[in-house]
């Protein structure tokens, strides 16, 4: 193979677009850093490990209770079709682009490096505060533990925020101390852990189902819409919650051994498991409780209890913990690994993505970022993050399905391991549905997003534009990509 430009599109269209062709990402990123262990089985794992944790334990019995009733089942499935689609339109870019950063690196590659940092600025965002809020969950959880198998209750001034009457949430802050023990020892340990809490979590919904289907009361279901058909597009934009972290998959990409291949499939099969557990899960839920009984910390529990099982609530919370601490854990993983991207591009300081010469690791970026989601979970409540969490993840779905129409206008003949079914069908659909569920979401965390996209934006003018790998270092000839 013959060294050439690396990019088939005209040089002035990528040199105004400031677009990094794939293969240049590949090339770049094979010169630096992280190491490939990873297999499908632990691709799904992890993915499955983002996405089944805070969510099913938490959030569904948040969103029945004060949105969707017990028509939460149908909110699942509505949120669980956009993220499908979202998946597939993912799928394609991670085969084209195996590389840390997500749909950063995809947005990179497509509609070019200002839309790339905002995305992964919008995404950090996404990731630091959905670890917080996990990990804040992690501790009402751990709370309601104690008190059910011991009697004892953390006491509230360290284990609520400032907002809830206490001073610190101390428990969060020391499960994010514990995962960032695990992580700096290498991704081999941390996908051995996810495979693990995984296993554990599937075990402990597999046994609600099972034990919760024979005291299922209908009436329990009636009425099934209590809130209107607009209450079930609310539930499914608060469950979209529960659905992030499928893209944690495609952020593995580097550290795949076979990435072109598995990628997809790990992103595919983790949001098609997730989405059956949850709606399995919702629906013996609301058919053990009352909707109104489940604002709480620990829903599942407490349906169960309701329904005159308490001996499974042993288990239901020892196995809630189990998952929050799988979740948190693989979400911190994604944003080391996107933080990691961003600094290696040097639109972020440099030293960030420097990777520990014995594990591989982006230690760097692993301790920056465990400062600020202890800064987050201790002292912030989960009501305030959780949805600024939807809306960063909505915003970088959309732009990822539109990178994947725009790619396949400008650059038609490329090579697809993985391709997008329906083209243009799938896409639009995708980022139809993910503004769909944005217009519900509430105009705070609007201004919310906006401030931190605008700091994003500021940053990224006095800053990274002038330091960019694109800029600062004149890209080196690349093979041609294999067609």
């Amino acid at each position: 193979m013959s060294a050439i430009h690396p990019s088939s599109v005209p040089a002035p269209v990528a040199a105004r677009w400031r677009r990094r062709p794939p293969e240049l990402a590949v090339a770049e990123a094979s010169r630096t850093g992280l190491r490939r262990h990873l297999g499908r089985l632990d691709l799904t794992a992890i993915g499955v490990g983002s996405m089944v944790g805070a969510g099913i334990f938490v959030t569904t019995g948040v969103a029945a209770a004060t949105k969707a009733g017990p028509a939460i089942m149908l909110s699942f499935v509505l949120a669980g079709a956009i993220c499908m689609l979202a998946a597939l339109c993912y799928s394609e870019l991670a085969a084209m682009v195996p590389v840390s950063g997500s749909a950063y690196t995809y947005t990179y590659a497509t509609l070019g490096e200002v839309v790339a940092f905002i995305v992964g600025w919008d995404l950090l965002l996404e990731f630091v505060v959905a670890g917080s809020a996990v990990a804040i969950g992690w501790s009402g959880m751990l709370d309601a533990t104690l008190q059910d198998l011991f009697g004892f209750h953390l006491p509230h001034a360290i284990a609520a925020p400032p907002s809830a009457g206490g001073v610190v949430n101390l428990p969060a802050i020391l499960l994010l101390v514990g995962l960032v023990a695990v992580l700096v020892r290498g991704v081999r340990l941390t996908a051995k852990a996810a495979k693990w809490l995984v296993g554990v979590t599937i075990g402990v919904l597999v046994l609600v189902v099972v034990v919760g289907a024979t005291d299922v009361d209908p009436g329990n279901w009636t009425p099934f819409t209590p809130f209107g058909g607009s209450g079930i597009v609310s539930g499914a934009a608060l469950a979209f919650f529960a659905f992030l972290g499928f893209d944690i998959v495609a952020t593995s990409a580097e550290e795949t051994e076979r990435p072109q291949r598995d990628v997809p499939f790990g992103i595919i099969a983790s949001v098609a498991i997730a989405t059956v557990l949850y709606v399995a899960v919702s629906g013996v839920l609301t058919g053990l409780a009352p909707y109104t009984t489940l604002n709480n910390p620990a829903p599942v529990a407490t349906a169960l209890s309701a329904a005159g099982s308490p001996w499974i609530t042993h288990v239901i919370l020892v196995g809630s913990v189990v998952a929050l601490t799988k979740g948190a854990l693989m979400i911190f993983y994604g944003q080391t690994r996107l933080l990691f991207a961003m600094s290696r591009d040097r639109l972020l300081p440099e030293g960030l993505s420097h990777t520990d010469p014995r594990t591989g690791t982006p230690n760097r970026a692993t301790v920056v970022l465990a400062i600020l989601a202890i800064a987050i979970a201790g002292f912030l409540s989960i009501d305030t993050v959780a949805e600024l969490v939807n809306v960063g993840a909505l915003f970088a779905f959309s732009l990822v399905a539109i990178g994947v129409l725009v790619l396949r206008v400008l650059e038609p003949d490329r090579e697809r391991p993985f391709r997008t079914p329906l083209v243009p069908l799938v896409p639009l659909l995708a980022i139809g549905g993910c503004v769909w569920l944005a217009t519900t979401l509430a105009g705070l965390t609007w201004v919310r997003f906006l401030v931190w996209m605008a700091i994003g934006l500021a940053i990224y003018l006095l800053y990274g534009r002038s330091r960019s790998t694109l800029v600062a270092r004149r890209p080196v000839p690349v093979p041609d990509a294999p067609r």
